[in-house]
């Protein structure tokens, strides 16, 4: 469906600041800019340091960066083998509706299929209907039995705190 010039680059660390952006764009679309606590450091540090936590690839449209998605890999005991994790794709809403987003998990699929890898996953908010009904569009099953729990922050100290002092 994209009828312009489209092409998919690994982000490097050069693309930290425009990857910065795409992060706060895709936070103040999902009313969640208040949570963005990341800094470019951060992102240099954790993408291409000494140990890379997660890959980054960008979407050029006529040589613009019009979307960008972060992936890292898990595992699953269940198939025995790795999976991707895609934990964001964003599209700009300027060049949404082309196509980028299927061309986005087209080619994190193939990348996945390359690795041998058994899966690839990832969550999508209950009230993002649009996203929802493509993602259904190309195949994607909801994993509605599952229920996703999360410790941050303080909720981790205690946990640590509370083990140490049990050992104590």
């Amino acid at each position: 469906m994209v009828k312009e010039p489209f092409e998919i680059k690994s982000a490097t660390i050069e693309d930290v600041p425009l990857i910065f952006s795409f992060i706060k764009e895709l936070a103040e679309y999902e009313k969640l800019s208040h949570e963005v606590v990341a800094k470019e450091s951060d992102l240099k540090e954790t993408l291409f340091g000494e140990k890379r936590y997660a890959e980054v690839i960008i979407g050029y449209l006529n040589q613009q960066p019009v979307s960008f998605a972060l992936f890292f890999h898990n595992f699953s005991t269940f198939v025995g083998r790795p999976g991707l994790y895609l934990e964001d794709l964003f599209v700009r809403p300027h060049a949404r509706g082309k196509g980028i987003g299927e061309k986005m998990l087209a080619y994190l699929a193939a990348l996945a299929k390359s690795r041998k890898c058994g899966r690839l996953e990832w969550w999508v908010l209950d009230w993002n209907k649009s996203a929802i009904g493509f993602y259904q569009r190309i195949g994607a099953k909801p994993m509605d039995e599952w229920t996703v729990y999360r410790l941050t922050s303080s909720a981790l100290d205690q946990l640590v705190e509370g083990e140490k002092r049990a050992k104590e």
